[in-house]
C-alpha cells in the first residue's frame, strides 16, 4: 500500500540519521548516547507505524473520499406547494447528497420559472407541455414552445424535451389535443436531437406506438419513462428504444407489487431514481400527519428500497442510476462535468 511505502521510506532515512549519529563520538559520549536512544526510539515508532500503515491509509480515505451523490431525474421545484421552503429544500437536497436536480416545466407559462430556477440553483431544466396541461395552450403555442427549445440549445443547463407525453388517467382530459402536442413534441425532440421526459400514467402502449411510427428506434436520445408503473412488456418496449425507466416513492409501499417487482427485475442499467417532487411521496411521507410534500431530499431514502429489492448497497444504487441518469441525459452529464469538483 502506498502509505507503507512511504513510512518504510522514512524509517530508513531514521536510520540513516541514527548511522550518523555514531559521529557524535568525536564530540562526545553523552552526545552518542542520546543519539543511539534517539534512533532506537524512532525505530519503535516506525515499527508501530508499518503495522498499523494500512488501517491508517484506508481511514483517511474514508474521511476524504467523496461522499455519495445522487441525481433525482424529475421534480417540479417550481410547484406552488414548494413556494415557502423553497429555499430550505435546495439546501436540504445538498445536504442529502443530491448533486444534481432535473426540473421539468409543464407550459409555456413557467418555462421562464424552471429556467432561472435552475440557473439560480445550480440545477436543470427541461422544457415541454405536460398532457394535463393541454387545454392551456393552443396549436399555434408550438411555435413559442420551439423558439423556446431553439434559444436554451446555447444554454447548458438546458438538458431535454419534457415533460410530455400521454394521461390516459385523469377523466375529462381531451385525447386528441393530448395526441396531437405528444407528436409535434416528439418531432421537436428529433429536431433538436434530444432525450424527452415522458408522462406515462396509463397511456404506455399508446406511447410506444407513438415512438415507433417516429423510428425512435434509430433516434439515439431516447429519454426517461418517467414514474414508470406498466407491465413488463411495456417496459421491456420503451428499453429497446433506448428508455431508462424512472422509480421514486412509489416504490417504497410494500403493496405496490408491481413496480417493486420492475425495480427488482429490470437490468440495472435501465433504473433511475426520481422524486416527482413535491408529488408521489414515499410512504412515511404519506402517512405522515399532516402528509408532507415530497422533495429531492428524500431521494436517498427512497433509494435504500431500491437497493433492498436488488441487495445492492447504497453506494452501488447511487453509482449505478447517476450513470443511467448521465445516459438518458447527455447535457446533463456534460454540463456536470463541467463544474468544479
Amino acid at each position: 500500500m502506498v502509505g507503507t511505502r512511504y513510512l518504510e521510506e522514512a524509517c530508513r532515512a531514521i536510520g540513516i540519521v541514527g548511522q550518523r549519529g555514531t559521529g557524535f563520538r568525536a564530540a562526545g559520549h553523552r552526545e552518542a548516547q542520546f543519539a543511539n536512544k534517539f534512533t532506537q526510539s524512532a525505530f519503535s515508532i516506525c515499527r508501530a507505524l508499518i503495522r498499523v500503515g494500512p488501517l491508517l491509509v484506508s481511514a483517511a480515505l474514508n474521511i476524504f473520499s467523496e461522499p455519495t451523490a445522487w441525481i433525482d431525474t424529475h421534480a417540479h421545484l417550481d410547484a406552488a406547494e414548494l413556494a415557502g421552503a423553497r429555499g430550505a429544500v435546495l439546501a436540504q437536497a445538498r445536504e442529502a447528497g443530491v448533486r444534481c436536480v432535473v426540473i421539468p416545466a409543464v407550459e409555456p407559462g413557467n418555462f421562464r420559472a424552471v429556467r432561472e430556477l435552475a440557473r439560480a440553483s445550480g440545477h436543470v431544466y427541461a422544457l415541454g407541455v405536460h398532457p394535463m396541461y393541454v387545454d392551456r395552450v393552443v396549436e399555434s403555442d408550438f411555435e413559442v414552445v420551439r423558439m423556446a427549445v431553439r434559444e436554451a440549445m446555447n444554454d447548458p443547463q438546458f438538458v431535454a424535451i419534457g415533460e410530455i407525453g400521454l394521461d390516459f388517467f385523469v377523466p375529462g382530459l381531451d385525447r386528441e389535443r393530448q395526441l396531437w402536442w405528444y407528436d409535434q413534441q416528439l418531432r421537436l425532440a428529433r429536431e433538436f436531437a434530444l432525450p424527452v421526459l415522458l408522462h406515462v400514467r396509463k397511456s404506455q402502449d399508446t406511447l410506444l406506438a407513438g415512438l415507433r411510427r417516429q423510428g425512435w428506434s434509430q433516434f439515439a436520445s431516447g429519454g426517461i419513462a418517467h414514474a414508470f408503473n406498466g407491465s413488463r412488456q411495456q417496459a421491456d418496449g420503451f428499453i429497446g428504444l433506448g428508455f431508462k425507466l424512472g422509480f421514486g416513492g412509489a416504490m417504497t409501499f410494500p403493496r405496490a407489487l408491481n413496480i417493486r417487482r420492475l425495480a427488482s427485475e429490470l437490468p440495472e442499467t435501465n433504473l433511475v431514481l426520481e422524486t416527482d417532487a413535491p408529488d408521489i411521496p414515499p410512504e412515511w411521507l404519506a402517512r405522515s400527519q399532516p402528509p408532507q410534500p415530497n422533495t429531492p431530499a428524500q431521494l436517498p431514502r427512497i433509494a435504500q428500497t431500491l437497493a433492498a429489492l436488488r441487495g445492492w448497497t447504497a453506494e452501488h444504487a447511487a453509482r449505478i442510476t447517476t450513470a443511467n441518469a448521465r445516459a438518458a441525459l447527455p447535457r446533463l452529464a456534460a454540463w456536470l462535468d463541467a463544474q468544479p469538483t
